[in-house]
């Protein structure tokens, strides 16, 4: 019992417990709060109504806006409404093209009604647009139907309720055009990649950055502050470009289907993204020191569902919306969704995931000069005792 005790009170085994409750309360509280956006904020997701048809289009786009719980965008040509489709602004856009009117109204003819949805989303946006279509589709032919079919029988003086009572057996007159743009190869795992080649990154460089932090703070004496500094520096330059080609080749031999051009994309970002990532977290690390895991764990975290992979931009709450804006895993999701899949604003998000590199580092040398105030002396003393 004594033993049992002595160990008990040790350093290391009370870290390990604080570190059970803590990774306990962080998860939870951050996946809690994150992901009850679904289905509480499906209402933040956006719908673009093109209407080019000047009668029946404006009583359809104006009926729909009245119905459906989204947020509707009526005021967009529909080169514009692509466009932000494609930069994932908007998450589907309906056309109505300007002929439909004039179909709806003949015998024989289906007018259709054109659904344009970007597969280079999260899977639930996707699904979630997939299903409104139907829906959409499905209420707007029962509505025809019944109107169409019991203003004829009325005409042939049939009893009110009788019209209304076959009218509700006449076949569909509306067809869906669904259009997917960007799409994803089949599999769960293609559609989650972004994430999982993002996180899988991050994690190394969380443990990565508290070892060359240490490593820089055992050399700093000897080197001098600076020198130690840049040398640190080449080794995170060095292993963020090799680091990332375990992971990616993995992948790409599993997959399957793409080219060299796109590996290279791939490489590229994900070495930007672990240098990025490193510098970030190392500035916890020097400022915080063996406590710096429960910062960068908690952040970590919060950048699980700021990423924009699960919970797309527009239904996040106000603080992980915040949050994306200095998130690495935001701009390198959303970079990868498009450089695998298709989608724009690359040149965005690349700027901001380079932003954050640059800003990071400065900040790690500010911190390593700031904490590091006697290395020069350390360095003269050991050079003049020699």
């Amino acid at each position: 019992m004594k033993n049992f005790l002595t160990l008990l009170k040790n350093g290391s085994v009370i870290g390990g417990i604080v570190m059970i409750i803590f990774y306990q309360i962080a998860f939870i509280a951050i996946f809690m709060s994150g992901y009850s956006a679904i289905p509480r904020n499906m209402d933040q997701l956006s719908i673009a109504i093109v209407n080019e048809n000047a009668k029946a289009g404006e009583q359809i786009a104006k009926q729909l806006q009245e119905q459906l719980p989204f947020k509707m965008v009526t005021n967009l040509p529909l080169d514009q409404a692509k466009e932000d489709l494609n930069n994932r602004d908007i998450h589907m856009v309906l056309h109505i093209p300007a002929d439909f009117g004039e179909k709806l109204s003949k015998q024989g003819e289906h007018p259709q009604l054109d659904f344009m949805i970007n597969q280079s989303n999260p899977a639930m946006v996707t699904s979630t647009m997939d299903q409104i279509s139907t829906q959409i589709t499905n209420s707007l032919n029962q509505q025809f139907a019944v109107q169409g079919a019991e203003g004829i029988m009325l005409k042939l003086n049939m009893p009110a309720d009788q019209a209304k009572a076959l009218a509700a057996d006449i076949p569909t007159k509306v067809t869906p055009n669904v259009v997917y743009s960007n799409p994803v190869p089949a599999g769960m795992h293609n559609q989650m990649a972004p994430f999982f080649l993002t996180m899988v990154s991050y994690v190394g460089a969380m443990i990565f950055s508290m070892m060359i932090v240490g490593g820089m703070n055992t050399v700093k004496g000897k080197m001098g502050l600076w020198p130690a500094f840049w040398s640190a520096q080449g080794v995170n330059a060095v292993v963020s470009l090799l680091g990332p080609l375990i992971g990616l080749t993995i992948y790409f031999l599993v997959q399957g289907g793409y080219g060299a051009e796109t590996f290279v994309k791939m490489w590229l970002l994900h070495s930007l993204e672990l240098f990025a990532a490193i510098e970030f977290m190392s500035i916890f690390s020097i400022l915080l020191k063996d406590k710096a895991i429960f910062a960068n764990l908690t952040l970590m975290l919060i950048q699980t569902i700021s990423s924009g992979a699960v919970l797309t931009y527009g239904m996040m709450d106000g603080f992980f919306k915040f949050f994306s804006h200095i998130s690495i895993m935001f701009y390198t999701v959303q970079t990868e969704f498009s450089i695998l899949f298709g989608g724009g604003k690359i040149g965005e998000h690349l700027t901001g995931l380079i932003i954050m590199a640059v800003v990071s580092t400065v900040l790690v040398a500010l911190s390593f000069k700031f904490m590091s105030p006697e290395a020069d002396k350390q360095k003269s003393a050991i050079s003049a005792a020699s």
